[in-house]
């Protein structure tokens, strides 16, 4: 009988522990809890001895461990990876997260206090009156907001079915999951309405208003307080079971990732992706790359297991949205499963990434990549996917399997220097159509070296944006010169598509070439040079990268100094702006180019997806010289996106770019996509010189008075 139990709690404001259990039920719960412990231990234990046998990471990931873990709190605590871009989903983890936490706090207080405080210092129970009024508030509350949280997990899955969340690697594992949280915060609630009931309803449990709700519906449905008191020990062992249970299994499937998640966050490099490994020095060429499991580092194989199957990266990958034979999510569960499917004797050992469809990863797959870092950023777990594919390019390029396309382009760079295949002597041809004299960094000593790159050399498009940016400098009176034929290709893209060894030797060329000048500054037209030279070439003995600047910022500083002399009136258009990867979501720099453009005077309608959030152009990786069956190809799907969904819709004029690469393909991208009589592609400097001779043609006098004072 309930009164039994007031007598035994002495009338005091709290609850009673294995009411109705007994004295051979608490042993033999304990006995569970301690297997159920030994199974988690086991379980981690071996998760973290796998990552052991993987190679050595080359980053230093455990160096001021302290902050790291603070910091990994914070982005824990803050779900602000989750809210990016699906803000039904951050709110719907923050409540599954905190109210997890919650209870599982919650229920570590009641363990501290029975088997610690009371039992093993004999003290008195602090888990009564006030204390056990508060306690019992907040942990129906934030249980509430956890049973919502799941609740709206299983809708997105089963009824909305969000797309993201299905693939080729979702299981029985993935619902049995969901549903098993769903279950655990549902019986904790129906244990505590039994018990409310069972024990008459005490005055003092209306602060566990969602029990009390729940005893209130049984009460309704007929149910006395015998009856309840009755049915309480099945109750409470059912879900005592199922939480045991899940305890035990959580190292052992899709749970794990509450544990591998975090320690992923603990040991994420901030420079990943932007900024890739060297390859070490005595490395031979079948050490390069990833040729079975064990050559991932211990980082990567973590990586692995910490991805959740929650699709975000899936959903923003640009490959994946045009057709191409890769889904980031994929590769990395690809991964992970032949990694068990060895251990477990299951699988033959087979080769990482090979041409042929008989290795884990197809080589085709890993060139689709466009290296844009959409699926890092998207990631909430921070899983470097950028870097482990580079990584398993570089074994294709060992092992003789680079696309044909990108090979021609590589072959290029090593003989002449550049992917056209053009002598070096024609390198600096495009400053032969200006009216001054673009000045020689190499015979004197200049402010801003501007390392003008492949594109703005050799392509006929982008040598009007170089021009365009010649008569910027000129203009506002910038001290800057050139390397003309002493120019090399930058590299970023020939190391991410795995050729590693070559980048290397035009990192040192170009290094060689900078230091053989005298100059305070780097200006790059090009986004990809920006990248690299500001993140990797002090792997080589780069000095200066602190000193590396895109076009857009020095620009900026000149608009902002009233050094073009604008009013912010010159152009009347509507346009629409492009980040580009390398710019933006590599490098954070998204305000330049934004400033630049609105100093010209025009409308700037933003793209949906802007800022972190762009949309590759498709160019990226070595995309720029390889030709896939896309549909719809990015640069089509970009131009779409400007042309419908922009507040402005068919009223953009024009598609504003800041990368060679991001123009070029976008100028196809018009021919191929039928939108060449819709929309006009411009770079910001272009936009800019427009301005400046709408201002009276002082971007025409500048040749005339650079000549003049010649």
């Amino acid at each position: 009988m309930y009164w039994t139990v007031l007598s035994q709690a002495g009338g005091e404001t709290t609850r009673p522990t294995f009411w109705r259990i007994g004295h051979v039920g608490e042993a033999v719960f304990y006995g569970l809890s301690a297997m159920a412990i030994a199974l988690f231990l086991y379980g981690v234990y071996h998760r973290f001895a796998t990552y052991a046998k993987g190679s050595e990471d080359p980053t230093e990931r455990l160096s001021d461990l302290p902050g790291r873990v603070v910091s990994a709190a914070k982005l824990v605590a803050s779900n602000e990876k989750q809210f990016d871009r699906d803000l039904v989903a951050g709110l719907m983890h923050t409540f599954i997260l905190w109210g997890f936490l919650t209870l599982l706090i919650g229920t570590t207080i009641l363990a501290i206090d029975m088997d610690i405080w009371t039992k093993a210092l004999g003290q008195e129970s602090f888990f009564v009156g006030d204390f056990y009024l508060a306690y019992s508030l907040v942990m129906d509350g934030m249980g509430l907001l956890f049973v919502v949280g799941v609740g709206v997990a299983l809708y997105r899955r089963y009824w909305v079915r969000n797309e993201r969340l299905w693939g080729k690697h979702t299981s029985a594992e993935d619902g049995l999951f969901v549903w098993a949280l769903f279950l655990l915060g549902v019986g904790g609630y129906v244990t505590e309405g039994i018990r409310i009931l069972g024990t008459g309803f005490p005055d003092f449990e209306t602060v566990s208003f969602v029990g009390w709700f729940v005893a209130d519906v049984f009460q309704l449905a007929g149910v006395n307080a015998d009856a309840a008191a009755s049915a309480y020990p099945i109750v409470w062992w059912s879900h005592s079971i199922l939480a045991l249970a899940f305890i035990a299994a959580l190292p052992y499937g899709k749970p794990f990732h509450m544990i591998s998640s975090y320690a992923n966050l603990v040991t994420r490099d901030e420079d990943a992706g932007r900024r890739l490994p060297k390859v070490p020095e005595d490395a031979s060429p079948e050490e390069i790359g990833p040729s079975e499991i064990e050559d991932f580092t211990w980082k990567q194989l973590l990586d692995h297991d910490a991805c959740t199957k929650c699709g975000r990266c899936s959903s923003v990958c640009p490959a994946k949205a045009s057709g191409r034979p890769l889904d980031p999510r994929d590769v990395i569960l690809d991964l992970k499963n032949y990694r068990e499917d060895l251990e477990s004797g299951d699988r033959e050992e087979v080769d990482i990434v090979a041409d042929g469809g008989t290795s884990v990863i197809d080589a085709e797959t890993m060139e689709s990549c466009m290296s844009c870092m959409a699926c890092m950023d998207a990631c909430p777990v921070d899983i470097e996917h950028v870097t482990q594919f580079t990584e398993m390019n570089r074994r294709l390029t060992e092992s003789g399997q680079m696309n044909k396309n990108v090979e021609d382009a590589v072959m290029n760079v090593f003989q002449k220097g550049n992917t056209f295949g053009d002598p070096d002597r024609k390198r600096p041809d495009w400053t032969e159509e200006l009216d001054f004299e673009v000045p020689d960094a190499r015979e004197e000593s200049v402010e801003y070296l501007w390392y003008v790159g492949d594109y703005p050399s050799y392509d006929e498009r982008n040598q009007h944006v170089a021009r365009s940016l010649a008569k910027v400098f000129e203009e506002a009176g910038v001290d800057y010169g050139i390397l003309y034929e002493d120019e090399q290709n930058d590299g970023n893209d020939i190391r991410r598509v795995g050729e590693e060894g070559l980048f290397e030797m035009v990192a040192e060329d170009n290094i060689e070439a900078f230091e053989s000048c005298d100059y305070d500054k780097i200006v790059c037209t090009d986004p990809h040079s920006y990248n690299t030279f500001s993140n990797e070439y002090d792997q080589f003995g780069f000095e200066n990268a602190d000193s590396v600047y895109h076009y857009t910022q020095v620009v900026e500083d000149l608009v902002n100094r009233g050094a073009l002399g604008l009013s912010g009136t010159e152009l009347d258009d509507t346009v629409t702006y492009h980040d580009p990867c390398h710019l933006g979501r590599y490098n954070g720099e998204f305000e330049a180019p934004r400033e630049v453009v609105r100093a010209t005077g025009v409308t700037l309608d933003e793209m949906p997806r802007n800022r972190s959030d762009s949309f590759c152009c498709g160019g990226g990786g070595g995309g720029l010289w390889m030709d896939f069956d896309e549909e719809p190809k990015p640069s089509e799907e970009r131009l779409r996106e400007a042309l419908e969904d922009t507040d402005a819709g068919h009223g953009v004029d024009r598609f504003v770019v800041a990368c060679p690469m991001c123009m070029t393909m976008y100028e196809d991208g018009r021919k191929t996509g039928g939108f060449e009589d819709d929309i006009e592609v411009t770079d910001v400097t272009e936009l800019l010189v427009e301005a400046i001779e709408a201002k009276g043609g002082a971007a025409g006098s500048v040749g005339e008075t650079s000549a003049a004072a010649d």
